[in-house]
């Protein structure tokens, strides 16, 4: 399974501001990326998902889940996250965070969450639910779990020396993750 064409792929790019402990976009400066529709949603599948990642060898895809419904960030990686079934409403940001971003994503879609953007699932969307993603992060990168609270410092500081996609996780020497 290939992705759809990068000609006609529609990409939403958004900065978000550092709110409380939360840092979001603040410290790298690269957006939260919003791949619309990169894989045709008939027929994709989780396992063809991670093949295709695992092709491009850019991630490694590590789970396949929803998204937890408390808001969380990650200081040691970067995130890709691809929805392989179903449709949600995801929270980006902090949820009090006046510049926060509310997502419908749905089946096809890919996310490219940068270390520190506080993400977490506002309501899965799809009948019956079963909204689920293939998580994946760079070769080499653990992820850890931060919740913004006290004592989390140390680990924030972290996130300004991580590297950021030297190539695209879905489109290889191309893409928008090299265009930010």
């Amino acid at each position: 399974m290939a992705p759809n064409p990068l000609a006609s792929l529609r990409v939403s790019r958004h900065q978000i501001p550092a709110h409380n402990l939360i840092p979001n976009t603040s410290i790298q400066n690269k957006p939260l990326l919003h791949y619309h529709a990169a894989f045709p949603p008939a027929s994709i599948t989780a396992s063809a998902i991670e093949s295709h990642l695992t092709s491009v060898g850019v991630v490694e895809p590590q789970w396949r889940f929803t998204m937890y419904s408390t808001t969380h960030f990650h200081s040691t990686a970067h995130e890709v996250l691809c929805v392989s079934d179903g449709k949600a409403k995801l929270c980006f940001g902090g949820e009090e965070n006046s510049g926060k971003v509310e997502k419908v994503v749905e089946k096809g879609d890919v996310l490219v969450i940068p270390a520190g953007v506080g993400h977490r699932l506002l309501e899965d969307l799809t009948t019956g639910g079963g909204f689920q993603m293939v998580g994946s992060y760079p070769k080499g990168c653990n992820w850890d779990m931060c919740y913004g609270k006290k004592g989390e410092e140390s680990k924030v500081r972290s996130i300004g020396k991580l590297p950021w996609f030297t190539r695209d996780p879905i489109y290889d020497d191309h893409g928008p993750a090299l265009e930010v």
